[in-house]
């Protein structure tokens, strides 16, 4: 029977790729979003290019509409076996300018997200002695990046979620790891103006961007059942941006 994957923040550039990527590998593709009109264009989109994509609109900052969400899959659908937290939004400031929304939506979409939608899925997995959490976090998580102290703080924070959750399940057949990725090629980064993209593309050791699709088969390796030795950890797939061990 083919295992059952949730991405969250399906109908962004990363989402997208992991949808299509898993599916191709197999699995039953559930998308989340956040706006309902939004996912139904991006559906029908989806289904042009030959992929058929339940969709699941939900605020993933709200535990309480995670909760109707799982839900409403596990009714439809069956138990969730491969959740992605991939969910997130960007507010840049200096800190010494930012707002408490600014601060406050980062962390409510970004980090207590995986909380919501992780807690939801977590008991199941843990009955049926199977599960993979794939956490996206990001570069600037582990490096920290000027103007992103909220976003960087988040991204940090699904380490330390990451590490421990490893712990807690590692003897239920449920494997927690995060990935995170540099600057990769999606719709949002391609729009930045050419002179800056450029400027962030010198600082790359491979200099270039990475693909969507490169952080999409990280993640479909991390949601087989042959990945199973691997918990708790991190991947860092940033074109050698940010190097360590």
């Amino acid at each position: 029977m083919s295992k059952i994957a949730l991405i969250t923040g399906a109908n962004g550039g990363l989402g997208t790729a992991m949808c299509q990527k898993l599916a191709q590998e197999g699995f039953v593709v559930l998308a989340n979003g956040l706006s309902e009109e939004k996912l139904v264009q991006w559906q029908s989109n989806q289904k042009s290019e030959g992929f058929d994509f339940s969709i699941y609109p939900a605020d993933v900052g709200s535990f309480e509409a995670c909760e109707a969400m799982v839900a409403k899959i596990t009714s439809e659908v069956g138990v969730i076996d491969v959740l992605v937290n991939n969910a997130g939004i960007t507010k840049d400031g200096v800190f010494k300018k930012m707002s408490k929304e600014q601060w406050s939506a980062v962390m409510r979409t970004n980090l207590d997200s995986i909380f919501n939608v992780t807690r939801q899925v977590i008991n199941p997995m843990i009955e049926q002695n199977y599960g993979r959490i794939i956490n996206i976090s990001s570069v600037n998580g582990e490096k920290g990046q000027f103007g992103q102290t909220n976003y960087a703080t988040a991204k940090a924070g699904m380490h330390g979620f990451t590490m421990s959750l490893a712990q807690e399940t590692a003897s239920c057949g449920i494997t927690v790891n995060t990935i995170s990725p540099g600057y990769i090629g999606t719709d949002m980064v391609l729009s930045i103006d050419e002179k800056i993209r450029q400027n962030i593309i010198s600082t790359i050791p491979i200099k270039r961007l990475g693909k969507p699709t490169e952080i999409a088969d990280i993640v479909a390796f991390l949601a087989k059942e042959e990945s199973g030795f691997i918990t708790g950890a991190n991947i860092s797939a940033n074109g050698g941006l940010n190097m360590h061990y």
